[in-house]
């Protein structure tokens, strides 16, 4: 059966402050019309409006940024991963500042704002891009690996020197339930030694325990954590809400180690250039069980790490 897109039900509203900038927000999601896309209407400057375009992207590495003209909307990635990962492919998001709220430093608070407004299905299917040969990022030891599938899969491997983190790698099926449960809940994080050197490149200035895990030298400052792979998880959400500006839900097994914002924008910008890599469909279009073997041994020796499996 085809899939149809979908939007919210009614609108949602929060307020909260900007990771980055500091500044409080007052944010809006609602409901859109079919083939709209996503929309970032900037109230403050005019009700510009800012699309969730991979030709937008102003790169950095600890955020994903779009610009148009003199006009930005600052650290999306949280609130797309909710979209995307909700299946909302059409949305308004209202913003009366620059930089979307941080919440919790997760996106589970805009995922129960999305179950609670409910959405609806607009009659008209969705458009997959299905990646159909491999596509391949490198910067030094960090590294991604898309390969075609039929469904998407993120796989997710960190190495940091400081043992609250550690070596950790995930594995997941990116669907609503998995994502909810899985992937919504993980909070960003941050070295407290990198903390005051961000705060002087005017960064993190809305930063707080309450909404990022903080490690410390004798570990993380927040207390417990949600998940034992906590911190690889939330690079899953990262990599699903820099993946949304696509512009169509992907079917891929991304397989990425030591990856970042910079390293998706990198991976998004050559899949948007190799047009021979993909093929737009529906739900229905499926590649032959024969094709995704055909690459299959690929995925041998990229990732250095066990994997665990999430959800």
């Amino acid at each position: 059966m085809v899939q149809n897109q979908k939007s919210l039900a009614r609108p949602i509203e929060m307020e909260g402050v900007g990771l980055h900038s500091g500044k409080q927000v007052r944010l809006r999601v609602l409901p859109a019309e079919a083939d709209s896309g996503i929309v970032f209407v900037r109230n403050d400057a005019g009700n510009a409006l800012v699309p969730a375009s991979h030709r937008l992207l102003n790169g950095g590495n600890l955020s994903t940024t779009l610009s148009r003209g003199s006009v930005q909307v600052a650290t999306v990635e949280h609130l797309l991963s909710a979209l995307h990962g909700m299946s909302i492919d059409n949305a308004r998001v209202e913003l009366d500042g620059p930089e979307v709220p941080i919440v919790d430093g997760s996106a589970l608070p805009f995922v129960r704002l999305f179950h609670e407004a409910g959405l609806r299905s607009l009659g008209k299917a969705r458009r997959f891009l299905t990646l159909t040969r491999p596509v391949r990022v490198k910067a030094g030891e960090k590294e991604i690996l898309a390969l075609p599938d039929n469904a998407f899969h993120a796989t997710y491997g960190i190495d940091f020197p400081h043992t609250a983190i550690g070596a950790q790698t995930v594995s997941i099926e990116v669907r609503e339930e998995t994502y909810a449960d899985s992937i919504a809940p993980a909070r960003t994080f941050c070295l407290l030694q990198d903390v005051e050197a961000m705060r002087r490149s005017g960064l993190a200035l809305g930063g707080s325990l309450e909404n990022a895990l903080v490690v410390g030298e004798d570990g993380v400052l927040n207390g417990s954590l949600r998940f034992p792979d906590e911190f690889a998880r939330h690079k899953v959400l990262d990599l699903v809400g820099d993946l949304a500006l696509l512009g169509a839900p992907i079917r891929a097994h991304l397989i990425a180690f030591k990856g970042g914002h910079r390293l998706h924008a990198a991976l998004v910008a050559k899949i948007m250039s190799t047009r021979s890599a993909w093929s737009l469909g529906t739900s229905d279009d499926r590649l032959p069980a024969a094709r995704l073997a055909e690459f299959a041994h690929l995925k041998d020796g990229l990732l250095p790490l066990p994997v665990g499996l999430a959800g």
